[in-house]
């Protein structure tokens, strides 16, 4: 799938912002530690990728009732929706010098359109955007780390209207940012997510 970059300026996609709040001291030690002792960015790259996929909930995998929103959030509490989730890769990637966007598709659950949201990350070493799901795997899910074919939590399929937004965004979405700062409960927060006929239009 061809991506494209919504910019071609890159430390837009280097930067701070109160969601990807990588100021965070936790999310600092988080970073260093990741990295220690890892010279090649692609490793590096991986080892991030996997340690939020593995180490960072899905909440409704398991069941947690609060919503997390930006990245110092998601780390303290260990979970976050698909969205919050790749507030916290994009935040880990981007203090330690990694240029890391955001992605959206658009699928079906239980017969309600939604969006789903994960990132694209940019290997200067092979001058390349590759898409990861920090989602987390399990009950079928099952995203890995692939430079070549993709392996995401989704595939969207054209039969159901489903759909692969190809834009790589600096920031994320600021409506569905509002969602999960406004809601109250994570029931909330998905109702809202399910009535989204916006949806990236």
């Amino acid at each position: 799938m061809q991506l494209t970059p919504e910019t071609i300026d890159m430390t837009r996609y280097l930067a701070s912002s109160e969601i990807i709040n990588f100021e965070d001291l936790d999310i600092q030690r988080t970073a260093l530690n990741l990295s220690k002792g890892i010279n090649d960015e692609i490793w590096l790259i991986k080892t991030v990728y996997e340690f939020v996929r593995d180490e960072i909930s899905h909440s409704v995998d398991i069941g947690s009732g609060n919503v997390t929103w930006n990245a110092s959030n998601v780390l303290k509490f260990k979970h976050g929706l698909c969205f919050a989730n790749s507030h916290l890769l994009a935040a880990i990637l981007r203090y330690l010098g990694i240029p890391t966007g955001f992605c959206y598709q658009k699928l079906e659950f239980d017969g309600k359109m939604g969006l789903h949201g994960l990132n694209a990350v940019f290997i200067g070493s092979i001058d390349k955007w590759i898409r990861l799901d920090a989602r987390g795997n399990g009950n079928g899910i099952n995203a890995r780390f692939s430079i070549g074919e993709e392996y995401l939590a989704y595939l969207p399929e054209e039969e159901k209207n489903e759909v692969d937004f190809r834009v790589i965004y600096a920031e994320p979405d600021r409506r569905v940012v509002e969602i999960l700062r406004q809601s109250r409960n994570l029931n909330e927060a998905l109702d809202k997510i399910f009535d989204m006929d916006w949806l990236l239009e």
